[in-house]
């Protein structure tokens, strides 16, 4: 089973494996669970395994004019 949360700006998903602790990501802000899922990606479970979590950027930052 795994929790899934997106930062408060919406722009960030984090998925972590149930009863985990939410890890510091970057700059992230804070984090507000979306929900429980049980079936996740092959490339999200091997994330996990390796680091704890799996962590992306929802949309793409504009680059400075």
């Amino acid at each position: 089973m795994f929790n899934v949360y997106l930062n408060e700006k919406r722009d960030r998903l984090l998925v972590i494996a149930r009863g985990q602790p939410i890890p510091v990501v970057e700059n992230a802000g804070r984090w507000r669970k979306k929900k429980a899922t049980v079936a996740v990606s092959d490339e999200i479970k091997s994330a996990i395994q390796r680091d704890g979590f799996y962590w992306r950027r929802l949309r793409q930052q504009l680059a400075a004019e």
